[in-house]
């Protein structure tokens, strides 16, 4: 497939997603999935643990390949993709992993540079003038030299968040931002995020099950059961379900 030029691709919905379909042997877990992410926007993906919220990433980043349907960034299909064409796509995304995935033998500074090594022509100096940059947007310059296991799971969280923005991307996935936190630091994480979201108008998808924090976060939501979604639009849209499942949900009964 012929890459996008520029100004097509500036046109194009930045996350496209129509029909997905995902099964791991007799398990359905994603029975057609439909939706889409304009530039600038946040939508929260709901759902109860084990309903494919994660899944649903996974295939948007292609670190999984979907059974049907189709995965358009920026207006390119990325499931006939070489793995070449899907490392440049992949540049144009950053993933916060729910548990960060930090390099345990790496620095907090050395976790942040290792995608600049890696992909960026950029001189050593200018790398790590970029990275201090980064940690510091994410209150973290203090810590450099410390490795993974010397920091707090809040911590972690914000090295992920610093790494995940080291490529300047124009998409933003998030799976599971606050799990495992404490509401204090939840919080921290969640401000952040719409700091960050505020400062460069990316297209994010949050997949959470902490209402309150999709809330704060997003701008649309999406509410998930059984690898279908039920409900889709503003909070206000999904109060007005009459989806037993979705009233439940959102009442956390």
């Amino acid at each position: 497939m012929a890459p996008m030029s520029k100004t097509n691709e500036k046109t194009q919905t930045p996350i496209h997603v129509k029909g997905l379909r995902k099964s791991f042997g007799d398990q359905t877990v994603l029975n057609g999935i439909e939706l889409e992410v304009a530039q600038g926007e946040t939508l929260a993906v709901l759902g109860r643990s084990g309903t494919g919220k994660s899944v649903l990433l996974k295939l948007i980043v292609g670190l999984q390949k979907p059974d049907s349907g189709t995965i358009q960034i920026h207006g390119q299909e990325i499931s006939g993709l070489s793995l070449d064409q899907l490392n440049q796509i992949r540049k144009k995304i950053g993933f916060l992993f729910q548990y960060s995935a930090l390099y345990d033998s790496l620095t907090v500074e050395e976790n942040v540079e290792f995608s600049l090594k890696r992909h960026t022509q950029m001189a050593a100096t200018e790398r790590k003038e970029c990275v201090r940059t980064l940690l510091g947007s994410v209150g973290m310059e203090q810590d450099l030299s410390k490795l993974p296991g010397e920091i707090s799971g809040g911590m972690q969280k914000r090295v992920g968040l610093a790494r995940a923005l080291a490529l300047r991307p124009d998409i933003l996935l998030f799976d599971e931002p606050t799990a495992g936190l404490d509401p204090i630091t939840a919080r921290e994480i969640e401000e952040l995020i719409v700091r960050l979201q505020k400062d460069r108008k990316r297209a994010s998808i949050v997949v959470t099950h902490d209402i309150h924090g999709a809330r704060t976060v997003s701008d649309r939501f999406a509410l998930m059961d059984h690898g279908n979604i039920l409900a889709q639009g503003t909070f206000e849209d999904l109060q007005k379900s009459q989806d037993k499942f979705v009233t439940q949900f959102l009442n956390g009964s």
